[in-house]
């Protein structure tokens, strides 16, 4: 594989962890509601009754975290972008567009802290309340991993943003999901509060 099949796959990878995440944020806003009690739910076969929400939501995280982690190990295998380990964990020095990749990496970091929390013994230890306050952080991870890869140059040549770019499109709608979910999870909280 030449350098820029390493940072193409590294891409693609980019993009299909920012649509698991964008799938794994609505399945949690739809965890944190009554869903089960609606019409549209009720309507529903049974066989897709029987799947279950969490399972998908959890796994979903996991095999985000996975792709996210495969994204980087592509990036460093790509010579040419001089991108080493410490590069992609603490950007502080990194070689093309330190605040776009500081992004991703923060987001990689509050994605880790969202799954670790998630796990039983350690979500027992530290009560619902802390649990759900730590749990919040996934819209600030969401609003990250859409602006890192809109922002960032998928060739890193540090080039302005084409927002019609095939490669941007992805995050784009990505983000215009999240922001219509987060407007209607919103309304649905203050029509419970009532």
């Amino acid at each position: 594989m030449d350098d820029i099949s390493f940072l193409d796959v590294s891409a693609v990878l980019g993009l299909f962890a920012a649509s698991l995440l964008t799938l794994n944020i609505l399945l949690g806003m739809l965890l944190a509601t009554a869903y089960k009690r609606t019409a549209i739910y009720k309507k529903l076969p049974a066989k897709i009754k029987k799947l279950s929400i969490n399972d998908i939501h959890n796994w979903t995280a996991y095999v985000a975290l996975s792709l996210v982690v495969l994204h980087i190990v592509f990036l460093l295998l790509n010579t040419a972008t001089k991108f080493r380990i410490v590069d992609a964990l603490f950007p502080i020095n990194a070689p093309h567009q330190k605040l776009e990749v500081a992004l991703g990496t923060v987001a990689l970091y509050a994605l880790i802290t969202a799954i670790i929390t998630t796990q039983k013994p350690i979500r027992k230890k530290m009560g619902f309340r802390l649990w759900k306050n730590i749990h919040l952080i996934s819209y600030g991870t969401a609003l990250l991993f859409v602006i890192h890869g809109i922002l960032l140059d998928p060739e890193l040549k540090d080039r302005p943003v084409d927002w019609l770019d095939g490669e941007k499109l992805v995050p784009e709608f990505c983000g215009i999901i999240l922001i219509v979910a987060v407007i209607v999870r919103w309304r649905y909280h203050v029509k419970v509060k009532k």
